[in-house]
C-alpha cells in the first residue's frame, strides 16, 4: 500500500506532460500556415552622384570673409553685405559735436595661414537694401547694391596680430571718413524712429577682402560705433562740463545680412573629382552635396516577394553612409559633424521656412567615429540614417512608386535647447567637408540595409 502514492504521482506527471504536448501541438496546427509572421532582410545598394550647388537660403549667425583655397574642394571667396540696426528713438543732445566713425569687425577664428595679408575694403550700400522678409540667394550680385563709388574704410592686416599693436587681437578696426562722420551729424530725428526708416537712410555695408588666398576669417559681429561729445550744466555750477558718447549700430538679427559665396574654380574642381567615382563629396558653405537615389521600386518587389505579398512592415532601413580619406592632422577644412538626409523636393521650403526634422522627408545624423569590432587602432567613421518611416511613407502613398526617390545630403547646423531637443536646422554656413564612400565604391558601397516582416 506504501507503493500507491508514488505510482498515482507517475501517472499525473505522465499525463500532465502528455496534455501539454498535445497543446503545443494543436496550437499549431491550427494556425494556418499563411497567418505566421515572416521576417526578412535584405541589402540595397543606393546610387549617388555629386551635386554641385550655386546658392542656397539661410539667416546666417555668423559670416565668412576672405578667400580659402583648397586642393580637393577648390576655392572658397565669401563677402557679406548687411544691413545696420539702430537705436530706436534716441535724439541727440541740441549742441552735439561730431568726432569720428568706425566700423568694427570682431572675429572669433579663421581657416588657413595666421599671417597671410588680407586687404579688406568696405563700401556704403548705396543702390538698394533687403526687405526684411525676403529670402536672398548666397550668390546675389553685389552691383545690384552697391556701385562701390562711397568707400568707407580699408585696412591690410593678418588674422594673428603679428605686430602686437591691436587692443584686441580678434578685431579690425576701420576708420571712417569725416564726409560720413558729418553725414550721421545732420540725421533727422525720425531717422531713429525704425529700422525701416534707419535701413532707408543707410543701406548697409559691403565688405569684401581683394586678394590673398589663404585665410579666411569666421567673422562673430559687426558694429558701426559713432562719437560725439557735448557740454552740459551741471545744477548749482557755472562752468560746462564735458560728455563724451558713442552710439552702436549692430548688424544683429532685427535686420538682414547676407554672406555672398562665390567658387570661381568650381568648372576645374569638377573635372577632377568626377574622374573617381567611388566616392562622393560634400563641402560647405554652399559647394558641393551628394545625390542618394533611393531604389523605391525594387525594395518594394524584392520585400513583397520576401513576404509572399502580405502586409508589408519595414523595421528598419538603415542608410550607412561611410567618411573616408579622413586624417584629422591633414585636414585643413573642419569634418561635417551633422548631416541631413533630404528630399530634394523639399530642400527650399525646409530651409527658408525654417522647418524641423521629419521622418518622413528630412533625417538628421551626426558623425560618429568608432574602433572597428576587435581592433584597439583601426577607426570607422560614418553617418547613420533610418529611413524605415520614409519609405514606408513613400510606398503608402505610391501604389506604384518611382524608381528613384532623390535624396539629398546636405550640411547644417543644429540648435538645441537645454534638454536636448532640436530646435533649429540651418544650412551650414560655416567652412566644413568630407568625402564619402559612393555607390559604386569596390570596398563599402553606399547601401541600406533593411529588416521587415510581414502578416
Amino acid at each position: 500500500m506504501k507503493s500507491q502514492p508514488v505510482v498515482l504521482l507517475f501517472l499525473m506527471s505522465f499525463l500532465t506532460f502528455s496534455c501539454t504536448d498535445n497543446i503545443t501541438d494543436i496550437g499549431s496546427k491550427i494556425q494556418p500556415l499563411s497567418d505566421s509572421i515572416t521576417v526578412g532582410t535584405d541589402i540595397f545598394n543606393v546610387s549617388t552622384e555629386n551635386v554641385y550647388v550655386d546658392y542656397m537660403y539661410s539667416r546666417a549667425d555668423s559670416f565668412l570673409l576672405g578667400t580659402f583655397y583648397n586642393e580637393k574642394y577648390g576655392t572658397t571667396q565669401a563677402d557679406i553685405l548687411a544691413q545696420l540696426n539702430c537705436p530706436i528713438g534716441y535724439v541727440y543732445p541740441p549742441n552735439a559735436v561730431p568726432d569720428s566713425a568706425l566700423v568694427i569687425l570682431y572675429y572669433k577664428s579663421w581657416f588657413g595661414d595666421d599671417y597671410s595679408p588680407m586687404d579688406v575694403n568696405i563700401y556704403q550700400m548705396n543702390k538698394k537694401t533687403f526687405n526684411y522678409s525676403t529670402p536672398y540667394p548666397t550668390n546675389l550680385n553685389p552691383d545690384d547694391y552697391t556701385d562701390r563709388s562711397i568707400k568707407l574704410g580699408q585696412q591690410i592686416f593678418t588674422a594673428k596680430d603679428a605686430t602686437k599693436t591691436r587692443t584686441d587681437s580678434t578685431s579690425i578696426i576701420f576708420k571712417l571718413s569725416d564726409d560720413f562722420v558729418q553725414k550721421f551729424s545732420n540725421i533727422n530725428p525720425d531717422t531713429y524712429s525704425s529700422e525701416s526708416k534707419f535701413t532707408n537712410f543707410f543701406n548697409g555695408l559691403f565688405i569684401t577682402a581683394n586678394y590673398g588666398a589663404a585665410t579666411i576669417l569666421n567673422i562673430r559681429q559687426i558694429d558701426l560705433e559713432y562719437y560725439f561729445h557735448y557740454t552740459i550744466k551741471k545744477t548749482g555750477e557755472d562752468t560746462l562740463s564735458l560728455v563724451k558718447n558713442v552710439l552702436t549700430f549692430p548688424a544683429n538679427k532685427e535686420v538682414r545680412q547676407v554672406n555672398r559665396f562665390l567658387h570661381p574654380d568650381l568648372e576645374s574642381i569638377k573635372q577632377k573629382l568626377e574622374q573617381d567615382s567611388t566616392v562622393n563629396y560634400i563641402s560647405s558653405p554652399a559647394n558641393i552635396q551628394t545625390r542618394v537615389n533611393i531604389p523605391l521600386n525594387k525594395m518594394k518587389q524584392r520585400m513583397e516577394v520576401g513576404i509572399n505579398n502580405k502586409k508589408l512592415i519595414l523595421n528598419s532601413a538603415l542608410l550607412r553612409v561611410e567618411a573616408t580619406e579622413v586624417d584629422e592632422a591633414t585636414l585643413a577644412i573642419p569634418i561635417v559633424n551633422s548631416m541631413l538626409l533630404i528630399k530634394e523636393s523639399a530642400i527650399d521650403d525646409f530651409f527658408t521656412k525654417n522647418q524641423l526634422p521629419s521622418d518622413t522627408s528630412a533625417i538628421l545624423a551626426t558623425y560618429t567615429s568608432s574602433l572597428v569590432p576587435y581592433s584597439t587602432t583601426l577607426y570607422e567613421d560614418y553617418y547613420i540614417f533610418n529611413l524605415a518611416t520614409l519609405i514606408a511613407n513613400e510606398l503608402k502613398q505610391n501604389a506604384t512608386p518611382p524608381e528613384n526617390l532623390k535624396m539629398r545630403l546636405v550640411p547644417v547646423r543644429v540648435t538645441t535647447n537645454s534638454s536636448g531637443v532640436v530646435t533649429a536646422v540651418k544650412q551650414q554656413f560655416l567652412m566644413s567637408a568630407v568625402t564619402v564612400r559612393s555607390g559604386k565604391n569596390t570596398l563599402s558601397p553606399m547601401r541600406i540595409k533593411v529588416v521587415y516582416s510581414g502578416f
